[in-house]
């Protein structure tokens, strides 16, 4: 019997690929499922760039018509417009870059294709991933920005336009809208997924992740998009050593964002997890400084062909002058230090699986002139940790709130599984 459409869209990415692998659903009417849903959402939501309408079909029918079917068979991609693909535009959200037609598909684009999964698109980036907001709203309150700079991914993912969407983070450009959109971000371990194709802002920092509707789906995906099998998860019965981890920025938090954090913590704890409070170390702060050296002296030379070109926005022309003040001593004092503070971060770690922590400071901002602050991302982001949010609640306007989970660096697997846990222990459906 075949599926309706409604039913489709209910399907998580695992379930999906495996019913196209079994022959019980078509890639074709996968797509047109999507297809559909990106008719109703996306003239109010504004999350894609460019549509790969005709390209997606026809790489789903010629999907069917084979016997063998990848991993990702039929599995929706939105891929962030900062990320080469060889068929469609690549605008880098600028319109210096606009009509750019690259040679080539990103490392991360050609193995989503090899495992078979479909491109819808190119979803809506800021201006070279940075400050510059774009056109995207929050699918919760069109009113609201959706966090940048994955502004698109999250919320194509958000309104179920797409399974799986890419994102990048350099600060806080895949967790924090994430948080916002009520989806589940995972910026992986640094280097995790191959980033050749991504236009470069800071080659230290620069980190490909996904968004997607829940953990595994994060995790069964990027097993793939990383050629890592471990990623793909499949018991979470483990219950997990948390420490509770406020940040020296906690008082930046509004008051919502603090009580879903600290019932989170109780909640898990009263599902059995082992949850501690650490005390935030000393000089914790000196991460975000040293961040914004490192950015600051890698972007302004991985941009100095676009700095000042007429056509890139005021914002961007701002950010880069500002980042351009950064002097070489600065950002070699940071990478020098950035080696200890890893080493100390991860000794704070022994005995537990994660830190919990927040994603953001609050719900999603209103208005779109304004992507968020990164105040709870960007020292993860320095440190290479692998960081995961989930959603946890909803703020006073109604909007989503999210929690993230940090692990240890290259101890990707582990965080999944217990993030899995985490998510059906704090199941909100109303996010």
């Amino acid at each position: 019997m075949s599926l309706t459409e409604q039913a489709i869209l209910a399907l998580t990415a695992r379930a999906l690929a495996a019913k196209i692998q079994a022959g019980e659903l078509s890639a074709t009417a996968a797509i047109e499922a999507r297809q559909a849903e990106i008719v109703r959402r996306e003239p109010v939501i504004l999350a894609w760039q460019t549509l790969a309408a005709e390209q997606a079909l026809q790489a789903a029918q010629l999907l069917d018509s084979r016997p063998h079917k990848g991993a990702l068979a039929g599995v929706a991609i939105g891929v962030k417009d900062v990320i080469d693909t060889v068929d469609l535009p690549t605008g880098y959200g600028s319109a210096l870059y606009s009509g750019f037609r690259p040679a080539w598909d990103a490392s991360c684009v050609a193995m989503a294709r090899r495992a078979d999964a479909i491109i819808l698109g190119k979803t809506v980036t800021t201006e070279f991933a940075m400050a510059s907001p774009n056109q995207t709203r929050n699918p919760h309150n069109p009113a609201h920005t959706p966090g940048g700079s994955s502004s698109g991914s999250c919320a194509a993912v958000a309104a179920n336009m797409a399974q799986v969407a890419y994102g990048t983070q350099t600060s806080g450009s895949i967790i924090r809208p994430a948080s916002y959109c009520g989806v589940v971000g995972y910026k992986p371990s640094f280097g995790t997924i191959n980033s050749t194709g991504a236009k470069v802002l800071s080659h230290s920092l620069d980190t490909i992740g996904v968004i997607t509707r829940n953990v595994r789906d994060a995790g069964f995906a990027s097993a793939q998009l990383a050629s890592q099998p471990q990623l793909h998860i499949g018991d979470a019965s483990h219950k997990p050593r948390i420490a509770l981890f406020r940040s020296s920025n906690w008082a930046q938090a509004g008051a919502d964002s603090q009580q879903v954090l600290e019932s989170a913590a109780s909640r898990l704890a009263a599902a059995g997890a082992q949850v501690s409070e650490v005390a935030t170390p000393d000089h914790f702060s000196e991460l975000f400084a040293m961040h914004d050296a490192v950015m600051g002296w890698e972007v302004a030379h991985a941009l100095a062909f676009e700095h000042r070109r007429a056509e890139i926005t005021e914002v961007t022309c701002r950010f880069l002058d500002f980042k351009a003040e950064t002097t070489l001593a600065q950002y070699q004092q940071a990478m020098a230090s950035i080696g200890q503070w890893r080493k100390r971060m991860q000794a704070l770690m022994d005995g537990y699986d994660l830190f919990l922590t927040l994603a953001a400071p609050g719900e999603a901002p209103e208005g779109l002139s304004s992507t968020g602050d990164p105040a709870f991302n960007q020292a993860w982001t320095l440190l290479h940790t692998p960081c995961i949010t989930l959603p946890a609640g909803r703020g006073p306007k109604g909007l989503p709130l999210g929690i993230q989970l940090v692990g240890r660096i290259g101890a990707d697997a582990q965080l999944l599984q217990c993030a899995a846990w985490i998510e059906d222990h704090l199941a909100d459906d109303s996010v």
